[in-house]
C-alpha cells in the first residue's frame, strides 16, 4: 500500500480476531513507532506488547484497579474481558523525562504519533487495529502495575489483529470544514 492511500483510507476496527500480527509484521509495527517526531532525541516512549496469557494478565490488572477504585458494577463486570478484544495489545506510554528544551506535552504527543504510527504500519500490512484509551489508561493503579512512573501517561492501548468484517466506512468529514487561511 502507498503512503498516500494509506493515509486517506486508514481506519480504525474495534472487532479484531486471530490472526494478530506475525513476528515479522510486528517488528514493522515497531519500527514505525520509533520514527515518530521526538524533539532532542530523548525517545519519551515505552511499549508494553500483550498477547496470550498476558491479556488475561493485563485484564487482571484492569480488574483489580476498578474493584481497588470502587469504579462501577458494570466496569468491574467487563474488567477480566477488555483485553481479549484482539489477539495482541500494545500499551503505548509516555516515558517522561525531565527536560527544560522539551515541555511535558511535546513528550506525550510523540508518545501519541507513535500510536498513530503502529496502527498504520499494521493498515499497510492488511491488519486492523484499534485505538483505545478510557478509565483504564488514566487508573493510577493501572500505571503503578505497569510501572509507570507518577509523571508516565498511558497514551492508548493499541489492540491489534484480523478485522472481524470488511467494513470500509465513508468519508466523515470534509477538509474545507476544517482548514481555513490566514
Amino acid at each position: 500500500m502507498d503512503a498516500l492511500t494509506l493515509l486517506q483510507t486508514r481506519q480504525s476496527d474495534p472487532r479484531l480476531v486471530a490472526p494478530g500480527p506475525s513476528q515479522e509484521q510486528l517488528s514493522i509495527i515497531k519500527r514505525a513507532a520509533l520514527k515518530v517526531p521526538d524533539h532532542g532525541c530523548i525517545a519519551p516512549w515505552r511499549f508494553i506488547v500483550a498477547q496470550g496469557e498476558a491479556l488475561h494478565k493485563l485484564g487482571e490488572i484492569y480488574h483489580q484497579a476498578a474493584v481497588a477504585e470502587q469504579q462501577d458494577a458494570r466496569t468491574i463486570e467487563r474488567a477480566k474481558s477488555l483485553p481479549l478484544r484482539a489477539p495482541m495489545v500494545i500499551i503505548a506510554i509516555a516515558n517522561v523525562v525531565d527536560n527544560p528544551k522539551v515541555p511535558r506535552i511535546e513528550q506525550v504527543q510523540s508518545a501519541g504519533c507513535s500510536v498513530l504510527t503502529m496502527q498504520q504500519a499494521a493498515f499497510a500490512q492488511g491488519l486492523g487495529g484499534i485505538w483505545r484509551t478510557g478509565y483504564f489508561a488514566q487508573s493510577p493503579f493501572v500505571k503503578f502495575a505497569l510501572g509507570c512512573k507518577e509523571e508516565d501517561e498511558i497514551v492508548g492501548f493499541l489492540y491489534l489483529g484480523t478485522p472481524e468484517v470488511d467494513c470500509k466506512k465513508p468519508v466523515r468529514h470534509e477538509p474545507s470544514r476544517f482548514f481555513e487561511n490566514l
